[in-house]
């Protein structure tokens, strides 16, 4: 594997997500916590995990389709077991469950040290690319 990031996005970059594994229907990602996640109660603010979750499994999926599709998040859900309270690396392990032609559902472990932390479901629209340069519509771009 070579060292160039598996994503490239502002937003990911910025919090030190790193996607380090995707094949169909599988990705594993990293976030390690830092004092820009913490929240006021010391502990790694929920949307950082949920945001891995969500990152991770829209990765999972993007193997999986074709040449004229792309996907999006159309609904989430996280339960959140433990609080992440110590320096350390968050992982998170997402595996596509089911994809019909027009939706996916996706889950998602999150663990620290072995301990899962978080578990998240989501479903994903697939879309089709409508022009024929072959990028999505204006307004609908991650």
């Amino acid at each position: 594997m070579s060292d160039k990031p598996l994503i490239e996005e502002a937003f990911t970059e910025h919090i030190g997500m790193q996607l380090l594994e995707v094949r169909s229907g599988f990705s594993r990602s990293t976030l390690p916590t830092g004092p820009h996640l913490i929240n006021r109660f010391g502990v790694v603010h929920g949307g950082a995990l949920f945001t891995l979750a969500d990152t991770g499994m829209g990765a999972a999926l993007v193997p999986t389709l074709g040449p004229d599709e792309f996907c999006a998040t159309i609904e989430m859900k996280i339960n959140y077991f433990k609080p992440v309270m110590r320096q350390g690396l968050i992982e998170c392990t997402c595996h596509l469950i089911n994809r019909g032609k027009t939706i996916a559902h996706l889950e998602a472990n999150i663990a620290v040290g072995g301990t899962l932390v978080a578990k998240a479901s989501g479903n994903f629209a697939i879309i089709k690319r409508k022009d024929a340069a072959g990028a999505p519509p204006e307004g609908q771009r991650d």
